[in-house]
């Protein structure tokens, strides 16, 4: 019996956000839900996003991957205050 790593929470809500875009062009469907999640999603979930769909997580839907692509990379951390 093989074991599958859960779908991450953020990979299933980016996934739920395809799924209701199924019914337009692919390309047109990536930009919108890049935007989409460019304007809304926290960047920490941005990036896990990110990592996942270049990993090739198994559980992240294909119009996912194109979407992950579009997005820019994740910034830098910021360094800790010095005191």
């Amino acid at each position: 019996m093989t074991t599958t790593a859960p779908t991450p929470a953020h990979v299933r809500l980016a996934n739920e956000i395809a799924a209701q875009f199924r019914h337009r062009d692919p390309a047109t469907a990536a930009e919108e839900i890049a935007a989409h999640i460019r304007a809304f999603w926290d960047p920490r979930m941005r990036a896990r996003l990110i990592e996942d769909a270049e990993a090739g997580h198994p559980g992240v839907d294909p119009l996912i991957r194109a979407v992950a692509a579009l997005l820019p990379p994740p910034p830098p951390p910021s360094p800790l205050p010095r005191n």
